[in-house]
């Protein structure tokens, strides 16, 4: 029997609970339980005005930003129309049936003032780490750190070559928020100070990002997120955006490093990496200032391909400070006796050693050690033992385990980029790349935490 067609009809009072329309499965419902946001009133309170109309509640924005990440949704217009026609999001933003949602442009209005005056996405990022360190989903034993290439809101037909466009030409007080922030960046290390090479564009919107061809496709505009994990669970313990080059990713670990140590006390035992943070530098670093094992493969160019003796191949006399060539030939720094003794320490950081042209003029391994040159000479860094060290890692079976464990920061990248879409960041400048890797490492956590810790029964 067919049904009669059901008509609304209006009525005087209606009982609604938010409460009771949210599933107990949902993946916000989860989340919230990790959310503190109880003393972001008194952090902000110093970058407010106490005179004037009152402000947005700015934990209704940081919820309704957190919303968006957690989500995926990359708009700020429509996280405001998902915000007002979703349930679980009202509820999750402390928001009742009838409140109203505050507009797109508040956003923006608070990000580049008293937010990003109070480092206020910083502060969240922490709390959120220091929350998975107190449930115990961070053993800070062993770290792995990476970065990955973000499309920054920039292309290439708005861009000239660096010639045609330099930062003396620039007026400060007459140029666009992101220019500005170009401007204020080119002594960091993490930007301008990173390389002295120069791109082969530069953005006229966004100066600050890179021009890069790495992925081996279609150059385009780009920073580098950087992510520091512990490799337990995956928690990103330190996050950092900078200049998308090779050169500003190793100096962006160090910062990272050594920041989680100040700010939570974590040593790391073990730091795992690509060849591209293999630099002898780097490695030094960790080896000599910091006691951490790099299980990192060695950045070298030094062995040869074409049938000659690499400097592997020489045996390093460290009492007597020389090489054993594999004729069995000593090479020195200095044939000779120094009125004034010398470290021979070179600009590069490394020391070079020379055989006798005696020697070698009479050896009869010369064609496959030196056939081109009158004598043989090795350059050995002032860190070669850290890459050494590194050298003998590679070889156990730690480091298997460790080339395991460093796919779970590849992981995180993929879940950027395909489940929360920052496959492209929409705000400019390195203030802007820095707001939104770390509100989506505040996201991943916040779903880490969600799917490790079970909830209260």
């Amino acid at each position: 029997m067919m049904g009669e067609r059901q008509s609304a009809q209006g009525a005087l009072f209606y009982e609604f609970s938010l409460e009771e329309h949210v599933p107990a499965d949902h993946l916000l419902r989860s989340v919230d339980r990790f959310v503190d946001l109880s003393g972001i009133r008194a952090h902000l309170r110093p970058y407010y005005s106490d005179i004037g109309r009152p402000s947005i509640d700015p934990e209704l924005m940081i919820r309704m930003l957190l919303v968006g990440y957690i989500m995926g949704i990359r708009s700020e217009r429509r996280l405001c129309e998902e915000a007002h026609l979703n349930l679980a999001y009202r509820w999750f933003c402390r928001l009742d049936l009838t409140d109203p949602i505050p507009d797109h442009s508040t956003f923006s209005k608070n990000r580049h003032g008293p937010f990003r005056n109070g480092d206020l996405f910083r502060t969240l990022f922490e709390s959120v780490v220091a929350r998975c360190i107190a449930e115990g989903l961070v053993g800070g034993e062993r770290f792995a750190v990476d970065a990955s290439l973000i499309r920054a809101d920039a292309n290439k037909q708005n861009a000239t070559p660096i010639g045609d466009w330099a930062a003396e030409w620039l007026d400060p007080e007459d140029v666009p928020r992101a220019v500005r922030e170009y401007l204020d960046t080119l002594d960091d290390d993490a930007f301008g100070a990173a390389t002295d090479v120069k791109p082969k564009l530069t953005s006229h919107a966004d100066p600050a990002s890179q021009w890069t061809g790495a992925m081996k496709g279609p150059a385009f505009f780009a920073y580098a997120d950087n992510y520091l994990i512990d490799t337990d669970h995956a928690i990103i313990v330190d996050v950092e955006a900078t200049r998308a080059v090779r050169q500003a990713e190793t100096g962006a670990a160090r910062t990272m490093i050594g920041r989680t140590m100040e700010r939570f006390g974590l040593y790391p035992e073990a730091l795992v990496a690509d060849t591209a943070y293999g630099s002898a530098d780097m490695l030094g670093w960790l080896v000599y200032e910091h006691g951490i094992e790099p299980h990192i493969p060695v950045f070298d160019k030094s062995q040869r391909k074409d049938g000659t003796f690499s400097s592997t191949d020489f045996v390093f006399d460290r009492e007597a400070d020389e090489y054993i060539c594999p004729g069995g030939n000593r090479l020195k720094k200095y044939w000779r006796t120094m009125t004034k003794p010398r470290i021979g320490i070179c600009k590069d950081g490394f020391i070079r050693y020379y055989a006798s042209k005696k020697d070698c003029s009479r050896c009869a391994l010369r064609a496959r050690c030196t056939p081109n040159q009158p004598a043989r000479k090795i350059a050995r860094h002032i860190h070669e033992g850290a890459r050494n060290l590194a050298r003998e890692i590679t070889e156990s079976d730690a480091y298997v385990a460790s080339s395991r464990a460093r796919k779970k920061v590849e992981m995180l990248f993929a879940h950027l980029k395909r489940i929360l879409r920052l496959d492209r960041l929409r705000l400019r400048g390195p203030n802007g790349a820095r707001d939104e890797f770390h509100l989506a490492a505040t996201a991943q956590n916040l779903r880490k935490l969600a799917k490790l810790v079970p909830a209260p029964v």
